[in-house]
């Protein structure tokens, strides 16, 4: 949260002054690929450098100098588990963006076609999905990013106040396979508690209604409910990105509220995941009942 605010002052600051990345890169005799990291939120800023940049982009109010200057001095010194060495090189630098946001995010609007949200992943359906990118991910990464998706649960579980968020699946969730049946069953059933505990509110949307397409995307809203206030995380596959733009936070909004309003209401939806559940309870005994 802190370096989003230093960045994003920074950014506001250039672009009202009409100043380029490259022209704030020469006047501060810095090279082009810092300015882009630290707009980015990649990087944070010392205090050393923010003095000189918040002069030169005519930011001289005390107070908000002194503002920036603190919130400088807390995203260098706050660290999280994402920010440990041994994650350095195993997940994006948009996932662990995503990460900060989510441990600070007040409420969360999730859109998966595909598969259930990471924080509600179990390690077995982690391990199943994240193996089919093998010929892209390492055994380093795969391992990497299921430990992610448990820190992430316990954090938010830690968390005082926890998250409201709205989960939107396709019904494709349901009945997409992993492997075994005991997997996506046990899968549903670890969704299905924590739905009940009422901090995740789930909907389906049934086949006939139009999806923007494959893909996971979520929109993080970090203090009031407003898109001035979000961030929008966006994967597909092993790509993924972090986007302010009001544009696309607006786009993607129009789009999840299109399908929110024809999915199944909250109730019909835990009676498709609970009878789903059933099927797949059955499937696996008459797996196990094979020869």
């Amino acid at each position: 949260m802190a370096r989003r605010t230093v960045r994003l002052a920074i950014k506001d600051a250039r672009t009202a002054k009409g100043l380029t990345q490259t022209q704030v890169a020469e006047a501060m005799e810095w090279s082009l690929s810092k300015v882009m990291r630290i707009e980015s939120g990649e990087v944070t800023i010392s205090q050393n450098d923010l003095r000189p940049l918040l002069t030169y982009l005519s930011v001289r109010e005390k107070a908000r100098v002194d503002e920036l200057i603190q919130a400088a001095k807390a995203s260098k010194q706050r660290r999280q588990w994402w920010d440990e060495r041994r994650f350095a090189s195993l997940v994006t630098t948009a996932m662990k963006q995503w990460f900060s946001y989510e441990f600070e995010a007040t409420s969360i609007r999730i859109f998966c076609a595909s598969y259930l949200p990471a924080f509600l992943q179990t390690p077995a359906f982690a391990r199943s999905l994240l193996e089919f990118f093998e010929d892209e991910l390492s055994k380093e990464e795969i391992t990497a990013r299921i430990e992610t998706r448990t820190r992430r649960r316990q954090a938010i579980d830690q968390r005082k106040v926890k998250p409201q968020i709205f989960m939107l699946l396709d019904e494709s969730v349901l009945y997409r396979g992993h492997g075994h049946p005991d997997v996506l069953r046990q899968q549903l059933s670890a969704a299905l508690e924590v739905i009940r505990e009422g901090w995740v509110t789930a909907r389906i949307a049934p086949y006939e209604v139009v999806n923007p397409g494959i893909g996971h995307w979520e929109i993080l809203y970090l203090g009031q409910e407003d898109l001035e206030h979000a961030v929008l995380y966006r994967e597909n596959a092993t790509r993924d990105e972090i986007i302010d733009d009001p544009a696309s936070l607006t786009r993607h909004l129009k789009q999840w509220n299109k399908i929110w309003q024809a999915a199944h209401d909250e109730e019909k939806s835990v009676e498709l995941i609970e009878r789903r559940i059933g099927e797949l309870v059955e499937k696996s005994a008459r797996t196990k009942s094979t020869p």
